[in-house]
């Protein structure tokens, strides 16, 4: 099922449960997923047109009077356009707002570099109370929905719209705080976020061939980032590579080299190499920006040799 697919089922759980949950989009709907919650839900989805700065004033305005709203755009309008109301209105005001942008980094593909937000992780990173989520499949997605929305307080989550392949079993328990070790190793630590986790098990399977046993902890939370899961597998494995669909500046690589600033440990970084995105199929924008399990396995084994 598409990412959309299921985050937009959740949803209409969660209004059919409580008339206080409350959906904004910005003339996206359609491209979200939630088009069709509206007939179901008429009093209590709101279309705020193309004005996202507006979209997260009046979510603010609204979870200041007990809703508990969500808002939804492409990446780079949910996070950099609105960074103001983000930081001001929703986190320093402490409001119970949860944010969803949609097609992260290479995943807006033709769209092209105007809507293929690298950055976005980054800037909200450096804004004081805000978490920020970023599921790997579907089972994961259906599991933390709910724990988003009893969660009170700021969320940013970063959603891939359309189907992923399955990481995780049904009877996999989610920790919003708490970070996922798919397979234990001892020769490397590999940290990955987002779409990119069933690659990085792919080229787990070909280091193992080439003798390198991977660690692979799928960092779905990046802020709080897990740092007692980081340190404990970073020590034991002595070298990690982090691997993300974003800015290799500001975002999964940024916030683990934080959590190993005292550590003697080298870290190496699979992820956009500071440059803005352009138009194309994610096959091609993978190989333009080195986000395939080729680049993931070179760098693996160079992460490893600096032990």
């Amino acid at each position: 099922m598409e990412m959309r697919a299921v985050y937009a089922a959740c949803l209409a759980e969660m209004m059919k449960k409580d008339r206080h949950v409350v959906l904004l989009d910005a003339d996206l709907g359609k491209a979200s997923g939630t088009l069709g919650l509206r007939k179901n839900f008429p009093d209590q989805i709101f279309d705020c047109g193309v004005a996202e700065q507006n979209m997260a004033s009046i979510a603010a305005g609204l979870a200041s009077y007990g809703f508990k709203p969500w808002i939804e755009s492409f990446t780079p309008f949910a996070t950099r356009r609105i960074c103001d109301q983000i930081a001001i209105s929703i986190s320093y005001a402490g409001s119970n707002v949860k944010i969803v942008g949609t097609d992260p980094g290479i995943s807006a593909e033709l769209n092209g570099g105007t809507h293929m937000s690298m950055e976005d992780v980054g800037v909200l990173r450096s804004i004081p109370g805000i978490v920020i989520f970023e599921p790997v499949d579907e089972v994961q997605l259906k599991a933390a929905m709910p724990v988003l929305d009893e969660y009170v307080g700021p969320v940013y989550m970063r959603l891939f719209r359309k189907q992923l392949p399955v990481v995780f079993g049904e009877d996999y328990k989610f920790d919003l705080f708490k970070a996922d070790t798919l397979k234990e190793g001892k020769d490397l630590s590999i940290f990955v976020t987002g779409f990119l986790t069933k690659d990085v098990l792919d080229a787990a399977e070909l280091l193992k061939e080439e003798g390198i046993d991977a660690e692979i902890i799928n960092v779905h939370t990046l802020k709080p980032i897990d740092k007692e899961t980081v340190l404990a597998s970073a020590r034991k494995t002595g070298a990690v590579l982090t691997v993300e669909n974003h800015n290799v500046i500001g975002g999964l690589h940024s916030a683990v080299l934080e959590a190993l600033a005292q550590e003697r440990i080298p870290v190496c970084a699979v992820g956009v190499q500071d440059r803005f995105g352009e138009v194309g199929k994610l096959p091609y924008l993978r190989q333009a920006t080195g986000l395939t399990v080729e680049n993931i396995v070179a760098t693996a084994k160079k992460a490893a040799a600096l032990k």
